[in-house]
């Protein structure tokens, strides 16, 4: 898409670059010509410092290109149309958002709102709050507060006024990024809270399906009466409350029993292993 379109104008910076390397080396090399330099030296350091210029040249505006390659994409896909897009291209598109802003330590806070624009688009709500509150409720992430700019965020920010500027030589880019500004401007508290809403319905849902779906130990009222006795029999005085007892005197009358009954019991079966039992010969 950034082919098709003169988003940096190419042409003109790109001989510039090449006329001051030529213009510079052809001073190195007539300073070490005079110095007696042999010449296969003068080339072989020409060839090596030209391939340096072109390796940093070209790594140095990688970065910056991709964003605006972003923009292009994520616009085609969040702007308000009647095409469908499928999951894994709104996917993919998200993920170079991503690698975008893991790469750059300052990314521009237009690339966050629309990674969580597109996580809005596709249900991903916890990611697409992630993102867009980042943007809409921090203050430190507004361009105003970014003073100390990487190299990747100057080349930027040189490219985007450029397309400010002089609109007609990427119109599709110079649209793409009025179209997300005028979403994050208008449109982008709206979407934080869709998803903050739909986040909370979500839970309300599973709250709901738990209750729904909460056994119910004893629905069977044959197997509750069957456990009922069979409990009773096995721990006879296991629910006596000690409210009952009026004096002292009674309350160690009614230990000692309490003793006793235990004392005559402790060889039976725990209260699990006897319901263990109860749904084993059920199932059977």
């Amino acid at each position: 898409m950034m082919k098709d379109e003169k988003l940096q104008n190419r042409a003109s910076p790109a001989l510039k670059e090449g006329l001051q390397y030529g213009l510079a080396f052809g001073v190195i090399a007539t300073v070490l010509l005079i110095a007696e330099f042999p010449m296969f030296m003068i080339l072989f350091l020409g060839l090596f410092s030209f391939f340096l210029w072109k390796t940093f040249s070209s790594s140095g505006h990688g970065l910056p290109r991709k964003i605006f390659e972003f923009y292009l994409s994520a616009h085609e896909i969040l702007r308000d149309d009647d095409r469908r897009w499928f999951g894994f291209e709104v996917r993919e598109v998200i993920a170079r958002g991503e690698d975008i802003s893991r790469l750059m330590p300052d990314v521009p806070p237009l690339v966050l709102f629309t990674i969580g624009a597109l996580y809005g688009k596709i249900d991903e709500h916890h990611q697409a709050v992630r993102f867009l509150s980042n943007v809409i409720e921090n203050t430190d992430s507004v361009e105003m507060s970014i003073l100390n700019p990487s190299v990747d965020l100057r080349q930027y920010s040189k490219i985007l006024r450029r397309i400010e500027s002089q609109p007609a030589d990427a119109p599709q880019t110079s649209a793409a990024i009025r179209g997300l500004e005028r979403a994050r401007r208008n449109r982008g508290k709206a979407l934080l809270d869709a998803s903050r809403d739909a986040i909370a319905e979500i839970n309300r849902k599973k709250l709901e399906a738990v209750n729904d779906l909460q056994p119910h130990l004893f629905a069977d009222r044959n197997v509750s009466n069957t456990v009922s006795n069979e409990v009773l029999r096995a721990f006879p005085n296991s629910s006596v409350p000690e409210s009952r007892y009026s004096n002292p005197r009674e309350r160690k009358i009614a230990e000692a029993k309490e003793k006793a009954e235990t004392e005559k019991f402790e060889h039976r079966k725990s209260i699990t292993e006897v319901l263990h039992e109860i749904y084993d010969r059920k199932a059977r």
